[in-house]
């Protein structure tokens, strides 16, 4: 209980009355005020204003009015709990306040000047954002008659586009809440407006394409650039959702006020997306990043393509154009920021012609007789006139040119949980950019880098790593061959995106829409010369290039390895789904990685697989050593596998615990890491193998029986993982954050999921040294380091006897 709020206590029983017990506290953004219609001895309304952590109340009998020349007597009371604004309710008879209380009209408020030096001299205007009242008000302390306790005030219509030569207010005899009467209140009756049949919904994805559909079938929109949002509209309330589910309500409140003005309780859900125009109709993306940051903009307009529900009626199964006639007809007389989205039918090459003309950022092509699947199936399909899309930001570099700030950003793009570098952005940021970027990275910066394959830091540059957890959007010219952006230029923050979802856009060749990679290169050999030699069938190109500067091993070396170890490493490689890390110009150069096939090679075999979102992409496995030496022609120099076999491709088989280290970390440490994770392993029955991982770490390696699904799979692994930082909480941590690693190994039991991929024992690594992830035996633990073993080392051993040759004998099952 608060100063601020004694008097409201003591005026109360909370046993018998539902109020609100007074507690001072603030809401989350932005000043609210209510009005409640309270019918008790005598009828009047109550005008209430957050202020400091309560709510400041006037007592007005007659209510407020809309004309100017009426002076509403306001009696100041006690001030109220903040939580107060959403009472609706009986208070009991012979209580304090005794009647019905109504939720009236609620909203913001914003004041003029100094509130508490007003208050004190008695003359407090203000602006309403409310349901039903709006504009400008004020209160006006009357001066007090001798003998009066009472603190009188006027509630006054100040003049503006809102006044009216009657008071207002008299048609609104309802709940903004809940749609009932005051009679209906005091009887207890349920809320009248009508509920919307579901409270999420995935949204309709576009494909990115190169061609446009022939014929009238297709419906062609203008693509906005904005945050698309999807709207919630029930009785007197709204909620705007982004695609990863943020709420964008108090964001963007007039749009919020508009859509709960025109629907007039009529329940609906809306898609569309929030935009700011320019004088010539074109959507600027820079100018709604502006409005977020100080939302003084006045064109923030809602753009409405879709109607997916109304009435309480699902309407996502009806054709498309079903659903556009019906939201072209409801939004007839709708307020000037919420806009429908037009169409043409057909003509879908003219209409792409136009708007890049005009210098807009594309069209989105729809199916008319397609439902609202909540997928990327093909049903939608977009053409852009710039290249352009979202990148997670995954660090920054600052040259020896600049005391502070930003020279660029290091970008990237999601592959199988992975950051994969894209290149970088070190333009378009304005000094406006630059302080809101050093804001958002003050609390970011870690010490590893995020991606897969660290960007290199270039002469006179400072690298910084960033947790990946902001989206930019960027406009650039094309994908260069290593698959890095040419002269990207930085547009604004997505705060509507997540980063997991951010992977790299391709367009389709033709109008059959075959989904392609978010990360694939386009195919070429190394250049080929007079200096060639042939492996098993195979040209090898530039076979004396240097691919490890530190070790010059070359090319033609790395290829006689893999030709060597073939015979041991191809159990573990071959009908398994590949993931692969290309270095066409040596580990000293630009890496990258690679899943989908490209043009046919020789023992490269593609497999169409589904994705987790219902789409189909196209992966590739190796059958042979001629598939195996035909990646390592192309630069393959690490290859990583799926956790399960191509005839089983649900039901994996091989399990991989990795062993990440904190920095600096004993290696005493990460054996004893390895021996603990082994021991749990072997109170489950289950056999374990051992091998180093190339890097800093060891792979714990279980065999099984392909019996259960993935979601089975992934969480027995991470059931291990958790098991160890409860009996061990102070060694280990399941969680994947760096920032909970500190003095701790993560056991990483991620990669045993659907999709994911792990370095294949024998594999090669795209590091210094040339060092290998070798299997070795348990006996070899204390003297065999995490990257001990060389090129040279693995060739000697696979003379000797293999540690894991028993590996496929095994044949258990998860408990």
């Amino acid at each position: 209980m608060t100063a601020h709020l004694n008097e409201y206590n003591e005026k109360r029983n909370f046993e018998r009355t539902m109020e609100p017990e007074g507690k001072k506290e603030n809401s989350e953004e932005g000043l609210k005020f209510v009005i409640q219609h309270h019918m008790a001895r005598r009828d009047h309304y109550d005008l209430r204003l957050e202020w400091n952590g309560v709510l400041l109340s006037w007592a007005v009998p007659k209510g407020p009015s809309y004309d100017t020349r009426d002076k509403r007597l306001a009696v100041h009371v006690e001030d109220h709990p903040l939580e107060y604004r959403n009472f609706e309710g009986t208070i009991p008879k012979g209580e304090y306040g005794g009647g019905v209380v109504m939720l009236w009209d609620e909203g913001l408020w914003e004041p003029y000047g100094n509130v508490e030096e007003n208050l004190r001299e008695g003359m407090l205007k203000f602006v309403l954002k409310g349901r039903r009242l709006k504009g400008k008000w004020a209160l006006v302390r009357l001066k007090a008659k001798e003998g009066d306790t009472k603190d009188n005030w006027l509630f006054l219509k100040e003049k503006d586009e809102y006044i009216k030569t009657d008071d207002g207010i008299s048609q609104y005899t309802t709940s903004v809440r809940t749609g009932r009467s005051m009679l209906e209140i005091e009887t207890g009756q349920d809320e009248k407006f009508t509920r919307n049949p579901f409270t999420t919904a995935d949204v309709q994805l576009a494909k990115l394409v190169k061609t446009v559909p022939e014929g009238e079938d297709w419906l062609y929109e203008m693509k906005y650039d904005g945050y698309r949002i999807v709207a919630f509209v029930e009785g007197n309330s709204v909620r705007l959702m982004t695609r990863n589910s943020n709420d964008y309500t108090k964001r963007f409140n007039d749009i919020t006020s508009s859509l709960i003005d025109w629907a007039a309780g009529r329940a609906m859900v809306l898609d569309g997306e929030a935009v700011i125009t320019d004088e010539s109709g074109k959507t600027d993306f820079q100018a709604l990043q502006n409005y977020l940051k100080n939302r003084k903009a006045k064109s923030l307009t809602y753009i409405v393509f879709d109607l997916l529900a109304l009435d309480g009626v699902d309407l996502r199964g009806l054709s498309l154009i079903e659903r556009k006639e019906m939201l072209e007809s409801l939004m007839k007389n709708a307020p000037e920021n919420l806009y429908y989205s037009r169409y043409v039918r057909g003509n879908g090459k003219e209409s792409f012609a136009a708007v890049c003309e005009a210098s807009m950022e594309g069209i989105v092509g729809k199916k008319a007789d397609s439902v609202y699947s909540g997928t990327r199936n093909g049903d939608w399909i977009k053409l852009k006139c710039d290249k352009r899309q979202e990148f997670v930001i995954g660090g920054y570099t600052l040259t020896d040119k600049k005391a502070y700030g930003v020279s660029s950003l290091l970008l990237g793009v999601y592959e199988c949980e992975e950051l994969v570098y894209a290149g970088r952005a070190g333009t378009g940021i304005s000094e406006s950019d630059m302080k809101v970027l050093e804001e958002k990275f003050m609390n970011l910066k870690i010490d590893d880098t995020p991606f897969k394959l660290a960007p290199k830091a270039r002469k006179d540059e400072m690298l910084t790593w960033l947790k990946p957890e902001l989206v930019a959007e960027i406009k650039f010219a094309e994908w260069t061959e290593e698959n890095l952006l040419r002269h990207a230029s930085f547009k604004g923050l997505r705060s509507d995106k997540n980063p997991k979802d951010i992977k790299r856009e391709k367009a389709d060749e033709d109008t059959q829409l075959q989904f392609q990679s978010p990360v694939t290169e386009v195919e070429k050999t190394v250049e080929a010369d007079s200096n060639s030699l042939m492996v098993e069938g195979i040209k090898i190109t530039n076979p004396d290039k240097i691919i490890f500067e530190d070790t010059e091993i070359t090319k033609a070396d790395v290829v006689r390895y893999y030709q060597l170890v073939s015979e041991r490493m191809l159990p573990f490689v071959r009908q398994r789904i590949l993931s692969i890390v290309r270095c066409p110009k040596g580990v000293s150069h630009t890496c990258f990685y690679k899943k989908h096939p490209g043009p046919g090679s020789k023992g490269i075999i593609t497999i169409p697989i589904s994705t987790g979102s219902g789409e189909t992409e196209d992966y590739f496995y190796i059958e042979n050593q001629s598939g195996l030496i035909s990646e390592v022609q192309m630069g393959t120099l690490e290859f990583h596998t799926w956790g399960s076999r191509v005839d089983e491709l649900e039901k994996p088989d091989v399990m991989v615990f990795d062993l990440d280290p904190d920095e600096g970390m004993e290696l005493s440490r990460v054996r004893q890491g390895v021996e603990d994770i082994r021991s749990i392993l072997t109170e489950l029955s289950l056999n374990s193998y051992l091998k180093t991982s190339g890097g800093k770490g060891y792979h714990v390696v279980v065999p099984l029986k392909p019996s259960v699904n993935w979601d089975v799979f992934h969480d027995f692994a991470r059931g291990v993982a958790e098991v160890m930082e409860k009996k061990w909480p102070e060694r280990y941590t399941s969680n994947v954050r760096k920032s909970k690693r500190t003095g701790k190994i993560f056991i990483d039991w991620i990669r045993n999921g659907r999709g994911a991929t792990s370095i294949a024992p024998y594999s090669l690594r795209a590091r210094k040294g040339g060092r290998v992830s070798m299997p070795i035996a348990w006996h070899e633990l204390d003297t065999v380091e995490p990257d001990g073993i060389s090129m040279v080392d693995a060739l000697k051993r696979i003379s000797e006897d293999d540690p894991w040759k028993d590996f496929y004998q095994n044949d258990q099952m998860l408990k």
